[in-house]
């Protein structure tokens, strides 16, 4: 008699993996990564570096101390590891760094369960955690250009706001090493779109709530869309598998949520840039966005379907 196996689902796979979706946002991210090089000079390709395999070395070991299967072939420790570096300045300490990464992938990624459970970005976790801890070593900006033996550092796009608009679309401000070229930023994004790796709704919904958010409280609209890491955020951060929502208007409500904590943090908030601290909360918020968009998209659907059939 033939034996038969039962297995749980996913029955049909295709052939889009964690891996695949993981290596084209590395290749989406590397016109940013080689735009801070040339802005930033060599540190911060090494930074990048070590924060990648940092991150890989973390979660290897965590695989081992959990007794879980190797997860970092699926490449995704290494994407958090190169998004963290993206989100910090050239100036800082290894050390510093290395904590950021711990933080993200044994805290907020391993210990609740490994990819697909953590319950926020965990790079975004990583880099809040170090502002939070580190505030001087975290808003000491290089300038473009700098001298590594005599270090120039400035304030941001977003502190200043007096910086042109070419100047902020190619980068040559001060920053993170990775949010100031948006032209490299864009290019990345529309790979990913183009590729269908991520879903344009809550990026744009995000940009333009920033943007309307400013017009109405008299502010420059575009300036605010330019400085800081939001284009980072936007295309990067909040397109996550994981903790954003999965229907398109659930999208949407994220966007339009993180938009509008962004503009509060940024024009009535003691800090100058709340991109991260409005992807977190809308992060923790996913679920609930999620029990409401999904439950009327089936109302929806069978509404039209009994529609349908009466017709």
């Amino acid at each position: 008699m033939e034996k038969l196996t039962v297995t749980a689902s996913p029955h049909e796979r295709g052939d889009v993996s964690t891996a695949k979706i993981m290596t084209d946002v590395i290749i989406a991210l590397i016109p940013a990564l080689l735009a801070s090089g040339l802005i930033f000079g060599g540190r911060a390709l090494m930074l990048v570096g070590f924060c990648m395999i940092s991150a890989m070395g973390l979660e290897r070991l965590c695989n081992l101390v959990m007794k879980r299967e190797s997860s970092i072939s699926d490449l995704s420790a290494a994407v958090t590891g190169m998004l963290l570096a993206f989100n910090l300045p050239v100036t800082i300490s290894y050390f510093k760094a290395f904590l950021g990464v711990f933080v993200a992938i044994v805290i907020t990624k391993q210990l609740f369960g490994g990819l697909g459970h953590n319950f926020a970005n965990p790079a975004i976790v990583g880099r809040i955690v170090l502002m939070v801890s580190f505030p001087a070593a975290m808003t000491n900006w290089a300038v473009p250009f700098y001298d590594p033996k005599a270090i120039e550092t400035g304030a941001t796009p977003l502190v200043t706001g007096y910086e042109s608009y070419r100047s902020l679309f190619l980068g040559n401000v001060g920053g993170c090493l990775g949010e100031t070229c948006k032209a490299a930023l864009l290019l990345g994004a529309l790979y990913l779109i183009a590729k269908r790796v991520i879903n344009p709704a809550a990026p744009l919904a995000f940009i333009a709530t920033v943007f309307c958010f400013s017009a109405l409280t008299g502010r420059d609209g575009l300036y605010q869309i330019l400085s800081g890491g939001l284009i980072l955020g936007a295309f990067f951060m909040a397109t996550d598998y994981v903790t954003t929502p999965i229907t398109t208007p659930g999208k949407l409500i994220f966007g339009i949520g993180c938009g509008v904590i962004t503009c509060v943090i940024r024009f009535y908030a003691s800090y100058p840039e709340g991109v991260s601290f409005s992807i977190l909360i809308m992060n923790i918020a996913t679920p609930l966005i999620d029990m409401a968009t999904i439950k009327r998209s089936r109302i929806a659907k069978y509404e039209s379907a009994r529609e349908s059939e009466e017709a």
